[in-house]
C-alpha cells in the first residue's frame, strides 16, 4: 500500500528502493543534492572545505528526504567511527591476502573494523570511486596495497581527505609507505647464487610496472653488474606458475644456464617443473632460488630456497603507522616525520640450491 495523497510526491531524485515509510540512506541524500556521498558525509563532518551552497542544498535534501544521520554518520561527525578502510589490488595473490588478514587481525585488535574494496583494474577513476566510498562510509583512515606504479599514480590522483598509509610505492607526497626490502631480498637470493660458484644468475622477473618486480630486477642487475658476471636480459612472468613453466621451458634450452633467481615462489614452481622435464636437475644441474617463501615453498621437489617475506608483519606495521597518523596529525608547525617504514626480508636455503655448479669453479669475486 502506498502513502496517501496527503503525503505529497516523492521528492525529485529519490531512490526507488525508499517506498511507504523506508528510511532515507545518504545516497538518497546525494541524489538529490545532485553531489557525491563524500560530500554528503563532508556536510555531516561540518568540514570547511565544503562550499556554502553545497553545503544548503545538502541540508535541504536532508529536510526534503526526512534524513537522519545513521549511528555510523553521528560517530563521524563526533570525529571517529572506528572504521578503517583498506584498497587493494590483485587480492588474490598470496602476498596480498597475507597482509590483508593481517590488517584485518591486527585492526580488530585495536577495536576497530575493516572496510576492503578488491580492485579489478587499477585506472585513476576506478581508484577515485573506491576512494570516494570509503570516505562516505567515514573511513577514519585508509591503508592502500599499490603493487603497480599506476595504481600509486591513481592513488595521488584521488586526493583523499582522510589519513591514508600505501604499501609497495611512494605517492611523492610525504604519505606514509609500509614495503618489504625487495631490493636487500634479490641482492641476497643473486649473491647466495654467486657464492655457490655459478659464473652468473639467469632472472625471471615479474610483469613490469609492478613495483616489487622492478626493485628485484633492477637489484639483481646491480648485484651482478657489481661481481663482474654476465648480465642477461631477464625474461618475464605475470606471477603464475603457468609462466613460470613456459619461460622456465626457454630458460632450460640454454646449456650454460646453472642458477636463476625467479621473482616469486608461484613462478619457481613452474620453473622447477619445465627443468625437470628438459632433464636438468636441481640443484646437480641448475640451482633455483625463489621469492616470497609461500608455505608451499617447503614442500617443492626439491624444497625451494627463497627470499621470506613477513607479509604479517607488513600488515600490522601499516596498521600500526595509520593508526598513529589518525592518533597525531602531522601538523604544518612540525619537522615532517620518515615516510618509509623497509620490513626486512631472510634468506631462507633450501635444497633447490645444495649443490655447486660442477663444471665451473668459485666466483673469485663474492
Amino acid at each position: 500500500m502506498t502513502g496517501s495523497a496527503a503525503d505529497g510526491p516523492a521528492p525529485r531524485g529519490r531512490s526507488r528502493r525508499n517506498f511507504a515509510g523506508a528510511r532515507p540512506v545518504m545516497d538518497d541524500v546525494a541524489k538529490l543534492a545532485g553531489v557525491s556521498k563524500q560530500t554528503v558525509s563532508r556536510v555531516l563532518n561540518d568540514h570547511p572545505a565544503v562550499r556554502a551552497e553545497t553545503r544548503e542544498a545538502v541540508r535541504t535534501a536532508m529536510r526534503a528526504l526526512g534524513y537522519r544521520p545513521s549511528s555510523s554518520a553521528r560517530s563521524l561527525a563526533s570525529g571517529r567511527t572506528r572504521m578503517l578502510g583498506v584498497i587493494s589490488f590483485d587480492a588474490a595473490r598470496y602476498g596480498p591476502a597475507s597482509t590483508l588478514t593481517a590488517i584485518n587481525t591486527a585492526a580488530q585488535e585495536a577495536g576497530y573494523l575493516v572496510s576492503s574494496i578488491a580492485l579489478d583494474t587499477a585506472d585513476r577513476d576506478t581508484v577515485v570511486r573506491a576512494a570516494d566510498r570509503l570516505s562516505a562510509e567515514g573511513a577514519d583512515g585508509v591503508i592502500a596495497i599499490a603493487p603497480q606504479v599506476r595504481l600509486a599514480r591513481a592513488l595521488a590522483e584521488a586526493h583523499l581527505d582522510t589519513p591514508l598509509v600505501v604499501m609497495d610505492n611512494d605517492l611523492g607526497d610525504g604519505t606514509p609507505m609500509v614495503t618489504s626490502d625487495a631490493r636487500t631480498g634479490a641482492r641476497k637470493a643473486t649473491r647466495h647464487l654467486l657464492s655457490l660458484g655459478h659464473p652468473t644468475v639467469r632472472h625471471l622477473a615479474g610483469p613490469t610496472g609492478w613495483t616489487s618486480a622492478d626493485r628485484r630486477a633492477d637489484s639483481w642487475r646491480a648485484t651482478l653488474e657489481a661481481a663482474g658476471a654476465e648480465v642477461h636480459v631477464p625474461l618475464v612472468g605475470d606471477w603464475s606458475a603457468d609462466s613460470g613453466y613456459d619461460r622456465g621451458r626457454e630458460l632450460a634450452k640454454d646449456p650454460g644456464l646453472t642458477a636463476v633467481f625467479v621473482s616469486n615462489d608461484q613462478m619457481a614452481l613452474g620453473v622447477l617443473r619445465a627443468l625437470h622435464e628438459a632433464g636438468r636437475r636441481v640443484p646437480e644441474d641448475v640451482s633455483v632460488v625463489g621469492y616470497d617463501d609461500i608455505p608451499e615453498a617447503a614442500h617443492f621437489l626439491p624444497p625451494l630456497t627463497t627470499i621470506r617475506t613477513d607479509f604479517t608483519d607488513i600488515g600490522t606495521i601499516a596498521l600500526r603507522v595509520l593508526l598513529a597518523r589518525i592518533d597525531s596529525p602531522p601538523q604544518p608547525s612540525r619537522a615532517p616525520e620518515p615516510s618509509l617504514t623497509l620490513i626486512p626480508v631472510d634468506l631462507r636455503v633450501r635444497h633447490s640450491t645444495t649443490a655447486p655448479p660442477r663444471s665451473h669453479p668459485r666466483h673469485p669475486t663474492v
